[in-house]
């Protein structure tokens, strides 16, 4: 992996772990929680998804994976944390 790719897919997982956090667990949890969904956000972001792709996609695994109840605006704002990066 390019060092630009692998700083942002460490972003990407930075934010996934300090800011989506969906269970509320990153003071107590391994630091690896969530790093199995990077790969799915990391690949909306290097085919150019937008805000709302992203977060639909973090919705889905809340809700589908995880099986916590749906918080799309939750899920925006920290889709627009990844758009941003």
């Amino acid at each position: 992996m390019k060092k630009e790719d692998q700083r942002l897919w460490n972003a990407i997982d930075e934010i996934l772990w300090n800011d989506w956090d969906p269970i509320g667990i990153n003071d107590m949890a391994p630091r690896n929680e969530y790093s199995s969904y990077t790969p799915i956000i990391y690949d909306l972001v290097i085919n150019v998804a937008d805000k709302e792709t992203i977060a639909i996609a973090l919705d889905e695994i809340v809700t589908k994976r995880i099986g916590l109840i749906s918080n799309i605006e939750y899920n925006r704002r920290i889709a627009e944390l990844i758009i941003n990066i």
